[in-house]
Formats: structure tokens, sequence, C-alpha cells
């Protein structure tokens, strides 16, 4: 039988109802822990020769739904889901690494995950480099012996570049490296990396996976012999696991990401057409953009061209900031994928932790704001940011 479409499996895969009392909804096992039938069946499940469920930092059933849908909606064959985003990246890149290795980390990283690495770099002596893996040249270029992974973030935050995967997992299976992608910004709708041949896909669910701005998770997919190894010794004993109500609102959440990606998408469209007529905004950066430089690589590696725009305020630090202030709609606050839309000052927010010459090798100026366009009415946002423009140029 023909799969069903994502729109579908993203409402109803991996759900026997008849398992749950014929409950239309996923039920929630807001548990710790699970009670044996008696001392030999604990036993046996904690020998592994017995399934079942234990405790739930080891696993449980309302986890274990979202799992394997998250699975299915990325085409792997086993997810994991974390207690954060950062949790996700950790989880993996410790699996993945040890003292001595390397990684290529594409440039323009999250800041948390740049911080990730400078930490392993200083307590673990696992090295790093970022580069804007523009070509497999480049890449080959920069492997050393000791790099094992080629960590990738498409778009790059906040400043929207675009990876090419499929060159970057060329240059790496030729080379024996694995593939990390960082897909929180497209989510499963607009891009699946696995389908193109990278190792493992991350999420900060919280954004896009969630899309109501209550919870913080994370997942990662991928082989299922990694994420069974991930999960029970990178998840089970750092402890970055998820509780079953987050993973139930995740569940709930899940079922309405096509129609709210749609949305996000045809809004940032809207947004981008208003922002390119006014004077006091430049360097709108948008993959929708007919003149951003990788247009076309967006129109080939994604579905549409999400709901992010970053773009520059006239008149520095100062400027970007009085927008900001003045705005009543668009909500200023970091995280992005929500209902309501958000802004953030990059340079002084979630990268403030890189090192300003990292920040300006990346684009990241003081000018710069990202905005994640909501789900309110587009003509509403846009009336926001125009006020708001014109308010702080009269202050400023």
């Amino acid at each position: 039988m023909k799969k069903k479409e994502l729109d579908t499996r993203l409402i109803h895969s991996h759900f026997d109802r008849q398992q749950h009392h014929g409950s239309l909804a996923h039920p929630l096992y807001q548990t710790s822990t699970f009670v044996f039938d008696n001392a030999e069946q604990g036993e046996a499940r904690f020998a592994g020769n017995e399934s079942g469920y234990m405790y739930s930092r080891l696993g449980n059933p309302t986890v274990t739904e979202l799992e394997k849908k998250m699975a299915d909606l990325e085409e792997a064959e086993e997810a994991v889901a974390f207690g954060s985003g950062m949790a996700a990246v950790s989880g993996v890149l410790f699996h993945l690494l040890k003292s001595g290795d390397h990684v290529l980390v594409s440039e323009g990283v999250y800041g948390c995950t740049y911080g990730f690495l400078e930490m392993v770099k200083e307590k673990f002596n696992i090295d790093f480099d970022l580069m804007q893996m523009s070509s497999e040249a480049a890449i080959k270029e920069r492997i050393r012996p000791e790099t094992k992974v080629l960590y990738v973030e498409t778009p790059i935050n906040p400043t929207m570049k675009l990876v090419d995967l499929k060159m970057v997992i060329k240059a790496a299976q030729e080379e024996g490296l694995r593939v990390v992608v960082d897909n929180t910004f497209s989510s499963p709708y607009l891009q699946q990396p696995l389908t193109l041949g990278a190792d493992f896909v991350i999420h900060s669910a919280t954004k896009y996976i969630s899309g109501h701005g209550d919870v913080i998770a994370g997942i990662a997919a991928g082989p299922a012999e990694d994420m069974q190894t991930i999960r029970m010794t990178t998840q089970k004993d750092i402890g970055g696991v998820i509780g079953p109500f987050d993973a139930w609102l995740l569940l709930r959440g899940l079922k309405t990401l096509a129609v709210r990606m749609d949305r996000h998408c045809d809004n940032a469209r809207f947004i981008f057409e208003k922002l390119k007529e006014e004077q006091s905004v430049k360097n709108i950066i948008y993959p929708g953009d007919k003149n951003f430089a990788q247009h076309h690589l967006a129109k080939s590696q994604m579905k549409d061209f999400g709901g992010l725009i970053s773009f520059e305020i006239e008149g520095g630090k100062k400027a970007a900031q009085a927008f900001m202030n003045e705005l009543s709609v668009v909500q200023v606050a970091v995280s992005l994928g929500d209902a309501e839309s958000l802004i953030q000052h990059p340079s002084t927010m979630t990268h403030s932790v890189v090192p300003e010459e990292d920040r300006k090798k990346m684009g990241i100026t003081d000018s710069l704001v990202r905005l994640s366009v909501g789900l309110e009415s587009g003509e509403d946002i846009w009336q926001d940011i125009k006020q708001a423009l014109e308010k702080a140029y009269m202050k400023i």
C-alpha cells in the first residue's frame, strides 16, 4: 500500500487506538515508574530479556509515541526525544566523538551549540572549526585525520545561509565521516535531510514541532543502532530526558504542523515584500528572495522558504533596539516557530556567547534582527513593524 502523505501521517501515524481503549487523543502516561508483576519480571526487563517499561527516564509510552512519529516524519529508523534541543545536540555529539577528535561546523551555528563546542574543546580536547562549507573541495581541504563529524545547520541561524546538503553528504561519505544536520528551522515538513543521505537529524522541538511556545524539548533521529546506544548511554546516564507531559504536548502540536508551516511561510513572503519598500531596512535575508544568493538551492532542497527573516536596521544597535522596543504585536523574545511573531537581536541575545570577531565573520552585525513570522494576520504584523520603524526613527 502506498505510504500516506506527510500531512496525514502527522495526525495518524504510529498510533493504535485499540491499544488505548479507543482513545482519539494520545493518552498521557504521567508516571515516573512502572509496577512489575513480580520480581522476576523486573529482573528480566532490566536484563533486556523482556520488553516493557521500567522507569520513565528509561522509557515512557507517551514518549515512545512521539519518538515513533518523529522517526516516521524524518524517514529515520529510530528517534530519541530529549528534554531540550541542546540535550539532543550534546547527546548525539557525545555519542560520536571522543577526546582528540575534530568536527567541521557550518559557519553561523546556533550560539549555544557554539558554546557547547567551546566547552568540550576546553574540557575534553575535542576540536572544531567553523567554515562556510561552500564547496566539496573547500570541505575536503579542512578535513583532518582526526575529523569524525560534519555538523550542519541549514538554514543557518540567524543569517539564513544555506548549506548544500547533497554536496556536504557526498564529501562526508567519500571521507568516511558522519553528517549531523540541525533541521530546526525547517521541520520535517519543509526538509528531510536523512532522505538525502545525512546520518542524523536534530531538532529543537521547542520551535516548529511544538509551535505553541509551551515546551522545551529536543529530538534526534538516525540509524537504529546509534539511536539505541544514545538512548542507553548519553541520554540515560547524562539525563537529558523529556517528561511525558512535554511529549504529549509535542504530539498535540504535530497534528497542526502542516497548516502552521504553510501559514508561517505565506506570512513571511508577505512581510518580505513589505520590508523591501522600507528605506530604513537594509540587507534583508530571506531564502524566498529571488535575489538571495542561494535561492535556487532553497527551491531544490526545501519544500518552501520558511517563516524566518533577518534584516538590518539603519543606525546600528541603537536603532535596532529602538525599533524592537516600539513593537506590540511582534513580541521581543528569543525562540521561533510559535503562533506569536517573535523578534530578537542576535548579537546581544542568542549569539552573545560568540566572540565579536567570529560573529562578524558569520555576518551577525549589531544592526541585525531576526524575525520569526507568526500566525497572526500578515497585515497586522506588517502594520506593527511599520509603525515601530517610524516611531524608532523619531526618537533617535
